[in-house]
């Protein structure tokens, strides 16, 4: 049996800015790891959730799946291409993200925002 192809994949620099509407950035990480500092306008579902929770998600739109550095977005994405998705995994994940200058925040201001 040979192996499936790498999931499409883009890197940080290449993200559209401001995200469109036709696009979804959705951060699979864990609860603890979305409230130190996520990103303006991403849609949370931890990856353990998506299966349950993918109809919270347009299939119709473009989904770029983020996680800390990139290994569980990766299998998210292959998960939602195979159940009828558009979707393309965020190369080194919030790491990339945050150290490209992409702004980060919190829900609470208790503390400044940061990845974990």
């Amino acid at each position: 049996m040979s192996h499936p192809e790498q999931s499409p994949a883009v890197t940080v620099d290449r993200l559209p800015v401001p995200f469109p509407e036709s696009a979804v950035l959705l951060d699979v990480r864990e609860d603890d790891e979305w409230q130190a500092g996520h990103a303006p306008d991403a849609v949370h579902i931890p990856m353990g959730d998506i299966p349950s929770r993918a109809g919270e998600i347009d299939n119709q739109s473009e989904v770029y799946v983020v996680c800390k550095a990139g290994g569980r977005s990766a299998r998210v994405v292959e998960y939602l291409n195979r159940v009828g998705y558009d979707a393309v995994n965020v190369d080194g994940g919030m790491l990339a993200w945050q150290a490209a200058g992409r702004q980060i925040q919190r829900d609470d201001d208790s503390h400044e925002a940061r990845i974990i």
